[in-house]
């Protein structure tokens, strides 16, 4: 386990009785366990992304489930003073559900993390079913962000060869349909960039990374965040890749011989 680091609210204190260590003034408390119920259901193996979203004065935490064959996603629903108001599923018959990413309009994507993996469109309310979004790409999903300025999704490729690529709908707040594109760079692997689509996103036989030539590859590209103009991402030789949407550059942070 990596060792306990300090943050802008002070030193850790020694861990609780749950192992878990936290500033002096916050309080922990655990809501769930994998293989244990919480809120009447038993709560799923190998958690991974999440988000919550609001739905009066209550609110709804949603949890991917990266176990194989039995992945899913999970949701808590939380009255206004924390208490637990029951859990149920959103979706499953899926696996490896690592990706994931909440959407403006407030439904949460799950994406599979595995090859010719899919993404799905959740409704953390649980009223609507789980929709497949085919346009989104098969492939290995890892990690997803919404930029709502360019009214695009960003997507990564958990591959040593995988990509980079921005999903661009039809109809801003519908996946229905639309385009997904993979970023080309120069020579270098920085500076400016252009975007390729990819002419046949839900294939499986040919992956997507390899449809388009010179699509730019990175190691294992992982976690990626959209803020301020800028989607980044990391990938496995210890960068941070900065995709700068206004000006269509990328450029990298971090030294791979360090890690």
């Amino acid at each position: 386990r990596a060792p306990a680091r300090n943050g802008r609210y002070g030193p850790l204190r020694a861990p609780d009785e749950n192992g878990i260590a936290v500033p002096e003034g916050f309080t922990v408390r655990v809501l769930a366990r994998s293989g244990y119920k919480s809120a009447g259901m038993v709560w799923h193996a190998a958690p991974d992304g999440g988000a919550c979203f609001p739905d009066g004065d209550e609110w709804i935490y949603v949890s991917n489930s990266q176990a194989p064959l039995l992945g899913g996603v999970s949701a808590i629903r939380f009255g206004a003073g924390g208490e637990t108001r029951g859990a149920y599923r959103i979706l499953s018959g899926t696996s490896l559900n690592g990706a994931g990413c909440a959407t403006p309009w407030h439904t949460w994507l799950s994406g599979e993390s595995m090859p010719g993996g899919r993404v799905f469109e959740c409704d953390p309310y649980g009223t609507a079913a789980a929709m497949p979004r085919l346009s989104m790409g098969r492939l290995t999903h890892r990690s997803m962000a919404c930029d709502p300025d360019r009214r695009v999704v960003y997507l990564t490729e958990d591959e040593p060869d995988g990509c980079f690529y921005r999903f661009v709908p039809d109809e801003w707040g519908d996946l229905t349909s639309g385009t997904l594109q993979v970023l080309i760079t120069g020579p270098d692997g920085s500076g400016p960039v252009v975007w390729r689509r990819v002419p046949n996103p839900a294939a499986v036989i040919e992956p997507a990374r390899y449809q388009v030539p010179g699509a730019r590859r990175f190691d294992r590209p992982a976690g990626c965040h959209y803020a301020d103009g800028v989607c980044r991402f990391v990938t496995a030789d210890g960068r941070v890749w900065c995709y700068d949407a206004a000006g269509h550059r990328l450029e990298a942070a971090g030294d791979p011989a360090a890690t």
